[in-house]
């Protein structure tokens, strides 16, 4: 299940994407926008400039915009960036691997199988996903 955050993030971007490129939006109007606490938005734009999703400008006419196109921006690395892994178990994890604890095996255990089926099905998706196919008619 995606946390508020990494919801939050989604809705804020798809806001960002819709409009002119490197025109700043306020994050005021965002939070108005998607109906998003605003304070807790500063912090979740904040992730996503530190990572190189969003740039900001300070002072009139400032605001955060897209670093670059909607069609760029890939929506597993959003949900990376804000919620961490994708996988569902540390064990078949790409980018956050940890064995776990209580397994003897990783190829013998049927759970691991499982979810490994089930992060290249999610992936599937998430990576031929970007902010662009939330735009509806366009």
């Amino acid at each position: 299940m995606l946390s508020k955050k990494t919801k939050y993030g989604l809705k804020a971007l798809s806001y960002l994407a819709k409009q002119p490129i490197n025109e700043p939006v306020l994050i005021s109007d965002i939070s108005e926008s998607e109906n998003i606490s605003k304070k807790f938005l500063e912090s979740i734009l904040l992730i996503l400039k530190k990572n190189g999703i969003l740039a900001s400008k300070k002072g009139k006419g400032g605001g955060y915009y897209l670093l670059k196109k909607p069609s760029e921006i890939k929506i597993s690395t959003v949900i990376r960036v804000l919620e961490g892994p994708i996988a569902m178990l540390p064990c078949v994890s790409l980018n956050y691997y940890e064995k776990c604890d209580d397994c003897k095996s990783e190829e013998l255990c049927s759970i691991n199988r499982l979810m490994v089926e089930v992060r290249d099905s999610t992936l599937k998706v998430l990576e031929n996903k970007t902010l662009k196919d939330f735009h509806c008619g366009d």
